[in-house]
């Protein structure tokens, strides 16, 4: 037997990503690691029928979700942003290390 569950944090993530086009606009490997980092600062809550959710669900909770969303994809954004800045500096100053004086 298989189950069908879902996070549905991740499914509203999606969402909120297709909306603002960055699905299409981010490299694959950033909106990974974008996702990752986001969801990882949220709850879990499973769900079995998303229909079901769409059917039953609160709308002040809905909003709540995709402003705790929001914000963690802004935090991840930074989060990303200074760890690329980093590397960038280490990558610099080991190359610059190679390079005879």
């Amino acid at each position: 037997m298989q189950l069908e569950i879902r996070n549905y944090y991740e499914v509203l993530l999606m969402e909120i990503l297709r909306d603002e086009g960055l699905m299409e606009e981010l490299p694959e490997e950033y909106l990974a690691d974008l996702c990752c980092v986001t969801l990882n600062q949220l709850p879990v809550r499973y769900i079995r029928h998303l229909v079901d959710t769409y059917f039953f669900e609160n709308y002040q909770e809905l909003q709540q979700m995709k402003t705790e969303i929001s914000e963690a994809l802004e935090r991840s954004r930074q989060f990303l942003k200074m760890n690329l800045q980093k590397r960038l500096k280490e990558e610099a100053a080991a190359l610059a290390g190679e390079q005879p004086q």
